[in-house]
């Protein structure tokens, strides 16, 4: 497994857009939020999309003002392997 799975906001990014499908930098940035039940700072949030964008796992395209993100290939794959991962370990 490679190493972006070990930070934890970088993995529910992606679990969040493998959920929801593309959608605005706000709107995953408002559903984290919600799930942590506190405020992320802005530079730290897109920080971590970026770093998945630059790993090749996150996908970003401009919509008129709005960045919209969705997975990669190669990030639905590591999503579905850290899924099988767990659900194995919960199985021990």
């Amino acid at each position: 497994m490679t190493k972006w799975l070990q930070s934890g906001r970088r993995r529910d990014l992606c679990v969040l857009l493998a959920a929801m499908g593309e959608c605005h930098g706000q709107q995953l940035k408002s559903r984290l939020e919600t799930h942590y039940d506190e405020r992320i700072d802005p530079k730290s949030f897109y920080g971590s999309l970026s770093a998945l964008v630059d790993a090749g796992f996150v996908e970003k395209r401009t919509e008129g003002i709005y960045d919209v993100y969705s997975l990669t290939d190669a990030g639905e794959e590591r999503v579905r392997e850290h899924a099988r991962w767990m659900n194995d370990r919960l199985e021990e």
